[in-house]
C-alpha cells in the first residue's frame, strides 16, 4: 500500500502491529500458547502437545517467510535484530539463551506469557515487567552519566573473543549455498521447503495433537502472526513523495512528525516481527522520554496489542484474577527470574517467541541454537526444581544439579547423586 507521507506510512505500521499483536494476544490466552508450560509439560508429564504447537508457529512463519522471499515480497536478510547477520556469535547465543530459559522457569513465563499474564490481572507479572524492562535498557543503554552498559561491562570483553565472522550469512540457506555452488535463492527456497515440511510432519504426526484444536488454533495463529508482521514491516507500506516510491524501511525524508529533528526518523524503523524482551526494555526508554510519542516503535506496539489482546480475552472468558506474591521468596525467586530473562533476551537476541518463533522462521543458525538453549536452561532448572522438592533438606544444589545433568544424559549414570524419581 502507497502513502502520501512517512507519517501516515509509520503510524498506520504501529497500528497494523497493534492489531496483529492483539489478535495472537487474545488466541495465546484462550489456547494456553506458553513456551515454558510447553517444556514443563514435556519434562515433568511427558507431554509433547504444547511443544507441538509451538513447533507449529515456527513452521508457519518458516513457509510463509519462504514463500514471501522467493516471490520478493519482502526481505529478511538485514533486520532487526539482525537474525542472519555475518557475526556469528555462538557463545553469547548459549550463555544468554541458558539465562533466558533459567529466568522464565523461576518468573512463571517468558516474556510474552508475562504480557498474557499482565492482560490477565496478575499483578506478580507488572512486577517481572519492571524488572526485565530495567535489565534489557541498560544492556543496550549508557548507565546515567557514562558511555558504559551493562553489556559492555559484564559481557563484550570475553564473549565477543568467541564470536565468528563469517563470509555471508548466516541462515541454512545461505551455508547450503556457499558449500555446494547453489544459487542463492534456490537453496534458500528448498531448505525452507524442506525443514517446515519437517517440522509439519513431527507436528501432526501425532493424534493427540491432531485432536487438539486449542493447539492446532494457537499454533498456526501465532505463526500467521510471525508471518503477518513480517510483511507488514518488510513489505506492506510504500512511500510517494517527489515522484518517487520508497519502502518504509529505507524512506528517509524529513517528513516525519514534528516533535522529531528535521532529517531524523523514529527509532526502531527496520524489517521486523514479534520479540518481546528488547521492547520490554523500550517501555523504559519510553516512560523517561516523558511518554513521548516520537519514541514508540513497532515492538512497544506488539507488547501493548498482545496485553490489550489477552485482556480482552479474560473479560469475555471471564477469566480475570489478580494475583500476588505468595510471601518474600516467592518474590525473590520472581526478581531474579525477571533479571535473568531481561540481561539473557538481550544478550542472545531473542526470547522464545524472538529466536524461537520469528528468528527460526528465518532460518538462521543462531536462533535454533538460542532455542536449543532456551529448553536446556529451562528443562534444567525444572528438573533441579523437582529433585529439591521432593527430598527437601537432603538435595542440595549440586547434588540435584547433578542429578538433573544425568537424567537429561550430559553426565554419566555413575555420577548420579539422588534416586531417579
Amino acid at each position: 500500500m502507497t502513502f502520501e507521507s512517512f507519517a501516515i506510512g509509520h503510524s498506520s505500521i504501529l497500528w497494523l502491529a497493534f492489531g496483529i499483536a492483539l489478535i495472537m494476544g487474545a488466541v495465546a490466552n484462550k489456547t494456553n500458547f506458553c513456551t515454558m508450560g510447553a517444556v514443563s509439560d514435556l519434562v515433568n508429564m511427558g507431554d509433547a502437545s504444547r511443544i507441538r504447537a509451538w513447533v507449529l508457529a515456527m513452521a508457519v512463519a518458516m513457509l510463509g517467510v519462504t514463500v514471501f522471499e522467493a516471490m520478493n515480497a519482502f526481505s529478511v536478510d538485514v533486520t532487526r535484530p539482525p537474525y542472519r547477520g555475518g557475526n556469528f556469535a555462538w557463545l553469547e547465543y548459549v550463555i544468554g539463551g541458558i539465562m533466558f530459559g533459567v529466568g522464565m522457569t523461576l518468573g512463571s513465563g517468558c516474556g510474552n506469557k508475562t504480557l498474557l499474564r499482565i492482560g490477565g490481572g496478575n499483578l506478580k507479572s507488572i512486577v517481572v515487567f519492571a524488572i526485565i524492562a530495567v535489565c534489557a535498557y541498560f544492556m543496550i543503554n549508557p548507565f546515567p552519566g557514562t558511555d558504559k552498559t551493562l553489556y559492555s561491562v559484564v559481557f563484550y570483553s570475553w564473549t565477543s573473543l568467541a564470536s565468528i565472522s563469517l563470509t555471508g550469512k548466516q541462515d541454512v540457506g545461505a551455508l547450503v549455498s556457499l558449500v555446494s555452488g547453489a544459487n542463492l535463492a534456490t537453496a534458500r527456497l528448498v531448505m525452507g521447503l524442506l525443514i517446515a515440511a519437517i517440522l509439519f510432519f513431527f507436528v501432526f504426526r501425532s493424534s493427540d495433537f491432531r485432536s487438539s484444536k486449542d493447539n492446532i488454533l494457537g499454533g498456526t495463529v501465532v505463526g500467521l502472526a510471525v508471518l503477518a508482521a513480517w510483511y507488514v514491516s518488510g513489505g506492506f507500506a510504500t512511500i510517494s513523495a517527489d515522484g518517487d516510491t520508497y519502502s518504509w524501511v529505507n524512506y528517509a525524508s524529513d517528513d516525519v512528525w514534528s516533535l522529531i529533528e528535521s532529517g531524523k526518523r523514529p527509532p526502531g524503523v527496520a524489517v521486523q516481527s514479534f520479540t518481546f524482551i528488547n521492547p520490554i526494555g523500550e517501555t523504559l526508554g519510553y516512560a523517561l522520554s516523558g511518554f513521548n510519542k516520537s519514541v514508540i516503535t513497532f515492538g512497544l506496539m506488539s507488547l501493548f496489542g498482545v496485553i490489550a489482546g489477552s485482556f480482552i480475552w479474560s473479560l469475555i472468558s471471564k477469566s480475570l484474577r489478580f494475583e500476588w506474591f505468595v510471601d518474600f521468596k516467592d518474590f525473590v525467586t520472581h526478581a531474579i527470574g525477571a533479571v535473568l530473562m531481561g540481561i539473557g533476551g538481550v544478550l542472545s537476541l531473542g526470547c522464545t517467541f524472538g529466536q524461537g518463533i520469528t528468528g527460526v522462521s528465518t532460518l538462521s543458525i543462531g536462533s535454533v541454537l538460542v532455542f536449543a538453549s532456551i529448553v536446556f536452561g529451562s528443562a534444567l532448572t525444572m528438573k533441579i526444581q523437582y529433585y529439591k522438592m521432593c527430598y527437601e533438606d537432603e538435595a542440595t544444589f549440586v547434588k540435584a544439579l547433578i542429578t538433573a545433568l544425568v537424567d537429561m544424559r550430559f553426565l554419566p549414570s555413575g555420577m548420579r547423586k539422588l534416586d531417579a524419581i
